[in-house]
């Protein structure tokens, strides 16, 4: 009866004694035994020594715990039985398929993708800590549509092979309406004002068609966006959403939102110049700006004055000009001013036009059309 020795039960086990497992010996042969799926070439990779080396109790540590960080493997174990290094490796079992059934929200495409982004995939291993992970992934992306009820059941199931089967058995339930919506710390402007720049609002006659009372992340961040153009075409330079708060009823249905800001001081525009290269047109940009000293500043028509600019040089060849407004704002005088630095890069010179897609009409019927 031949007398194996084991090298290693666990690296924490030998480094805690101190003692050695086994005595160094020359590797006559190496053996893998339990694999199903991985490899064998996998395993030679991650070994520290080959057939003719000897191998050490440092080897040994640092072939289990190569194995081990791969994920592959739940259970790593080496013997010798006569020179002959048996390495004994128990898998994890691998994901063979993901079905989702019951959504409509989403494609299957979308939900897989964001299963995908945090490990859980065909062909991955199978990670039974990924399952709650995945609930809350896919219950995320049923939240960012206003579905707070939706109720998600997984099951794994196991198949031949060492293979698991997931299934994700999904129950949307409906979109939470929006209840009430309240904007706090408003001075200057009526909440009734400011609401109207919202697309989301509570029931009404055609909200049954138009799904604005059906609250979303995305649809509440468009509306804090307008919200804000809408200070800053007025002149409010500091104005900020300081918080907003969801709150849900307890049969998560309805729900009712409060926008908290801060709008700080109107602002007007003191003086407005112009820098970087302005190729001799000075007075002709400077007649392109929308906005002029003395006036309550405004967002969108400084942003139109420098497109103005921009598409302008593009007229004159400079197709990858940058006109960007600096501003100076003077807290003191409620003042702001503006250097709006032109950068007109390299004139562009067309190499050549290619035309595809003329079946029937030739390139030089097409190309005579061209300026």
């Amino acid at each position: 009866m031949q007398l194996k020795q084991f090298l290693l039960l666990a690296v924490a086990a030998i480094m805690a004694t101190g003692a050695s497992a086994f005595d160094p010996f020359v590797v006559k042969d190496i053996r893998i035994e339990g694999l199903q799926r991985t490899e064998a070439g996998t395993i030679f990779s991650y070994m520290p020594v080959k057939v003719g080396e000897t191998m050490t109790e440092e080897k040994a540590a640092q072939a289990i715990r190569s194995l081990y960080a791969t994920g592959f493997f739940k259970d790593v174990s080496l013997e010798v039985d006569n020179g002959v290094l048996i390495v004994n490796v128990q898998e994890r079992p691998s994901v063979a398929q993901i079905d989702i059934v019951g959504a409509k929200e989403f494609s299957k495409e979308d939900l897989l993708k964001g299963l995908r982004s945090i490990g859980l995939a065909d062909g991955r291993i199978f990670d039974r800590g990924l399952l709650d992970k995945a609930e809350q992934e896919l219950k995320r992306q049923y939240i960012s549509r206003g579905k707070y009820s939706a109720q998600i059941t997984t099951t794994a199931t196991p198949l031949e092979r060492n293979r698991v089967a997931v299934r994700f058995d999904i129950v949307e339930g409906e979109v939470a309406k929006i209840r009430q919506i309240s904007i706090i710390g408003n001075r200057v402007f009526p909440e009734k004002e400011l609401l109207s720049q919202f697309k989301l609002r509570t029931p009404g006659l055609l909200t049954w068609f138009s799904k604005d009372d059906q609250y979303s992340k995305q649809k509440l961040a468009a509306d804090l966006e307008s919200l804000r153009s809408f200070y800053l075409d007025r002149g409010f330079l500091e104005f900020n959403v300081r918080s907003t708060q969801v709150s849900i009823s307890p049969d998560r249905e309805s729900i009712e939102l409060v926008v908290v800001v801060d709008e700080g001081e109107q602002y007007r525009v003191k003086e407005i110049a112009l820098g970087g290269e302005l190729l001799g047109r000075e007075d002709e940009f400077r007649a392109m700006m929308r906005l002029s000293p003395g006036e309550v500043f405004s967002g969108s028509r400084l942003n139109e004055s420098t497109k103005r600019i921009t598409d302008r040089l593009g007229s004159l060849g400079y197709a990858f000009a940058r006109v960007e407004a600096v501003p100076q704002a003077d807290r003191e005088s409620r003042q702001v001013s503006f250097t709006v630095m032109v950068e007109p890069g390299r004139r562009a010179y067309v190499r050549r036009i290619d035309i595809g897609g003329n079946a029937r009409t030739r390139d030089e019927v097409i190309r005579r059309e061209f300026r």
